[in-house]
């Protein structure tokens, strides 16, 4: 699934830094972070995602999707 959002997202140049960034829908965007609308505007007001509007659509940046997900805490197995 991830692959076919990829292959769908459109590319921009990122006026700050010259990088290409990876565009997508906001429910592709979703569905490739795997969270819900809620959350990934949550995510957006946070500052943990980044979005871009074009017209009347908001596109999802999928590399800060990326460093979202890397940034998780790990989950430690329980001693007993």
């Amino acid at each position: 699934m991830a692959e076919t959002i990829e292959a769908h997202a459109g590319t921009m140049i990122d006026r700050d830094n010259n990088k290409r960034r990876r565009l997508v829908e906001f429910k592709d965007g979703c569905r490739y972070g795997k969270f819900g609308k809620t959350k990934a505007y949550e995510l957006i007001a946070r500052e943990r995602i980044r979005a871009y509007k074009m017209g009347g659509k908001t596109l999802i940046d999928l590399d800060s999707v990326d460093e979202y997900h890397a940034s998780l805490p790990r989950v430690e197995a329980r001693t007993s």
